[in-house]
């Protein structure tokens, strides 16, 4: 066994050297003085201050957490309902169909996916922009937000439920004192996982958005194709930032949420 931890060290440090040095020569590069991005001309933050004053990313950047921001909240408010309905209904007509719902995305190419909703919103006459991408990232990141959600309510002890119900609360105030407060951090998990999500998503939105709605992986992919410039790296850098910041967060929250309760 002492034999193998050398061999299996040198292709762990592979692997991850492999999945994460171009992210970290991305971030070094973004603060190049140099206008070539393979040439080192120095430290500088002068991409950052090209950055701010692009106004075609600053757009599709407010665009992106936008549609991030409201797409989680509806799929943290679905996918919550799907879990309760999953979790304490037991079994109903139609328990089949809603978990098999649930669970297509997860399973699903993105090019599938966003082919499919792209005919289903040409079908129905609506006009791509805003809100196509917004409902199509909402039918991504459902299945993730009902998932953290159910697992947080069936690793829930529901004696503290069955004591404010023999108190003589109606359900609606077990739900809203008791039930709540205790999945909160799986809802913040969820929230967070879908705000990522639909941060990052390029695919789907590719397929869905329309004039004046182009978000920031769409608009970086666009850039890219003339060329990588270090004010894309600079992009690329506060959004790698951002999707950290909020991995980290969701991780902790859920961290803490798996922690025993004294």
């Amino acid at each position: 066994m002492n034999g193998l931890r050398a061999p299996h060290l040198v292709a762990l440090v592979a692997g991850l050297g492999f999945l994460y040095l171009p992210i970290l020569v991305l971030v070094l590069y973004s603060f190049n003085a140099s206008r070539l991005v393979t040439v080192w001309g120095g430290f500088s933050l002068h991409w950052y201050g090209a950055l701010l004053r692009n106004a075609a990313l600053i757009d599709a950047f407010w665009l992106s957490l936008r549609v991030a921001a409201l797409s989680a909240s509806l799929a943290t408010l679905l996918g919550t309902l799907a879990a309760i309905a999953l979790v304490r209904f037991g079994r109903f007509t139609g328990r089949g169909l809603l978990s098999g719902a649930v669970a297509a995305p997860l399973v699903m190419p993105e090019v599938i996916t966003g082919l499919s909703l792209l005919l289903l919103f040409v079908g129905a006459g609506l006009e791509r922009g805003f809100w196509t991408v917004t409902i199509a990232h909402v039918t991504l990141t459902t299945c993730f937000a009902t998932i953290v959600v159910q697992a947080r309510l069936v690793g829930m002890d529901r004696s503290l439920e069955e004591a404010a119900q023999d108190l003589g609360a109606p359900p609606w105030r077990v739900f809203a004192s008791v039930t709540l407060p205790l999945i909160l951090p799986g809802l913040a998990a969820a929230w967070l996982l879908a705000f990522t999500l639909s941060l990052d998503d390029l695919v789907i939105a590719s397929f869905t958005t329309g004039p004046g709605a182009t978000t920031l992986p769409m608009r970086i992919y666009s850039a890219i194709r003339l060329g990588v410039t270090p004010e894309i790296n600079a992009a690329s850098t506060i959004l790698i930032a951002l999707v950290a910041l909020v991995l980290v967060a969701a991780s902790l929250i859920a961290k803490r949420n798996l922690l025993p309760r004294g």
